[in-house]
């Protein structure tokens, strides 16, 4: 009941909650603040916009989780879900409470699939609804709080289906949503809220909350150009379910006056400075604990298409100085072996956190002129900007070489770095080359797109993981053992996690109700609503 009413029940008194969250949240402000968080008024918190600026951050710092001693809840809320089900990257290590059956093997354990839900309406659903109580509708704290929001809820709906939304805070038991209201809603938030932040943004250039702003260091515009992005992003994730929808939405992020984000300079990106410090988790899962390794699918990418990206993402293994994957699913790990036969991540301990790149928006308008006919470029050109944004992102050379590829394809066979059989990928993996072929097929096109797609999305599993869904592509490796009992039919990817079972017991009547707004049974083989392609 205690976690039920952290998530659900309507703000406390305005200054014991904001100073619960300067200590519990925002310790890092508290020199450049000079302030005693255990006596600050009413009036010092509504100064230089210091109350919503702290709840603002709370939820810049809640949609990655970041903070100290934080990474194994990162790891149940990132890893353990998105990102070993897009097969970015394989867990090497058995968790002995888990049991060696776990998530990676579609065996869903329940700690790990609570984790998601709970952290979400704890640290961005709370935080936004404390805005919403103290600011005006016309805010632009409130707008830009919503979009956050509309990020971070946007990733919990995808890995769910419905959720309790718009009735949050209404009560201690919620009723949940159906997905597509919630994406619904998604778009009205959105909609909104951007033409608020560009009614700001055209009287002044002045940043808005830039001192608790790590994102854009409050540039309105920026804000703006990554509130389109994520609705062409929402747009296209329903468009094979609701077309009218996802062309309308999508016609009004690519028309808007502002624009999408177009250069590695409008990437959202969370940023280490002198008043906000934290331990890059990704460095923590993969060099502090060594639990996670580059995949089998991402070794066949990579290495099979040479990539230059390869050597930006990951590291060569320990052992020979070559790039190994392992293979998802793996019921026996050796922690100790593995971790110098595989792969580890590149990435340092005070790197920055990437929320959303710019690439994504030409692979979005890449897909939204194939199919939809929208934007007016072709769709190779969106296609090749969104490869060169990337290598631009990730710091890669030799983009146009990389593009005028048609030669190199995904590898088609895997060898395990522990040895034993090669494993025949031929029919698991793309077998295309990177050059664009305006001849090809409707369908080869859409594969090439989201292959690159999928590259370029890294380290964001779980936005890979819903585009995968989505669209089929890329195939992947298989993974080695499906433990889920049947849930997930076998050679398929799994669809979704399971409501969590905190909601079961606080929530009984409502989360029991939204079973039946699920396409099936609550298992992790029934797929969205925007899921019927595959």
């Amino acid at each position: 009941m205690k976690q039920q009413i952290l998530k659900y029940m309507k703000v406390w008194n305005g200054a014991l909650l904001a100073g619960g969250l300067l200590l519990a949240a925002c310790t890092d402000h508290y020199d450049s603040w000079n302030i005693n968080p255990n006596e600050v008024t009413d009036e010092q918190m509504d100064r230089d916009n210091l109350r919503t600026g702290a709840y603002f951050t709370q939820m810049e710092r809640g949609v990655f989780v970041i903070g100290e001693n934080k990474g194994g809840l990162f790891e149940e809320t990132q890893m353990l879900t998105g990102d070993i089900f897009a097969s970015y990257c394989a867990p090497i290590k058995v968790w002995d409470y888990a049991g060696a059956e776990d998530n990676d093997c579609y065996k869903l354990y329940r700690q790990w699939y609570n984790s998601p839900f709970n952290t979400a309406y704890t640290e961005v659903m709370q935080p936004w609804k404390s805005i919403v109580e103290y600011t005006e509708e016309t805010s632009p704290a409130r707008a830009l709080a919503t979009v956050v929001k509309v990020f971070g809820m946007s990733r919990i709906t995808d890995k769910y289906g419905p959720i309790p939304y718009s009735k949050f805070g209404t009560g201690i038991q919620v009723a949940y949503d159906t997905q597509k209201d919630v994406y619904y809603r998604f778009f009205e938030e959105l909609d909104n809220a951007i033409e608020l932040l560009t009614g700001y943004n055209s009287r002044t250039s002045e940043p808005y909350m830039k001192r608790y702003d790590y994102i854009y260091e409050g540039k309105v515009g920026k804000w703006i150009k990554f509130a389109n992005t994520l609705r062409l992003r929402l747009a296209m994730r329903i468009s094979y379910v609701d077309e009218g929808k996802a062309v309308e939405e999508a016609k009004a992020a690519i028309e808007h006056p502002v624009g999408l984000m177009t250069s590695a300079d409008d990437n959202a990106i969370l940023k280490q400075s002198a008043s906000l410090s934290f331990r890059n988790e990704w460095w923590e899962a993969y060099k502090s604990f060594n639990d996670f390794r580059m995949s089998a699918t991402m070794e066949c990418y990579l290495v099979g298409l040479n990539d230059p990206r390869l050597k930006c993402y990951f590291e060569a293994a320990e052992k020979d100085g070559e790039y190994h994957g392992i293979q998802n699913g793996q019921i026996s790990r050796n922690q100790g072996t593995l971790k110098e036969l595989a792969s580890s991540m590149n990435v340092e301990l005070s790197d920055n956190v990437q929320w959303m790149d710019a690439a994504e928006a030409y692979f979005l308008l890449a897909e939204a002129k194939l199919r939809l006919s929208l934007g007016d470029k072709t769709v190779q050109e969106y296609y090749e900007s969104g490869v060169r944004t990337s290598f631009s992102s990730k710091g890669a050379k030799n983009a146009d070489a990389y593009l005028d590829n048609d030669t190199d394809t995904p590898l088609q066979s895997y060898s395990a770095p522990t040895g034993g059989s090669t494993l025949n990928t031929s029919s698991m993996v793309s077998s295309l080359t990177v050059k664009w072929d305006d001849n090809a097929s409707a369908r080869e096109k859409l594969e090439r797109i989201m292959v690159q797609k999928w590259i370029a999305l890294f380290p964001d599993g779980q936005e890979a993981w819903s585009e995968m869904r989505r669209t089929g592509y890329p195939g992947i490796v298989t993974i080695a053992n499906n433990k889920s009992g049947g849930e997930v039919a076998s050679g398929e990817l799994i669809s979704r996690l399971k409501f969590p079972t905190t909601e079961y017991s606080d929530n009984s009547e409502n989360t029991q109700a939204a079973v039946s707004l699920l396409n099936g049974a609550d298992v992790a083989g029934t797929r969205l609503w925007w899921d019927v392609r595959r």
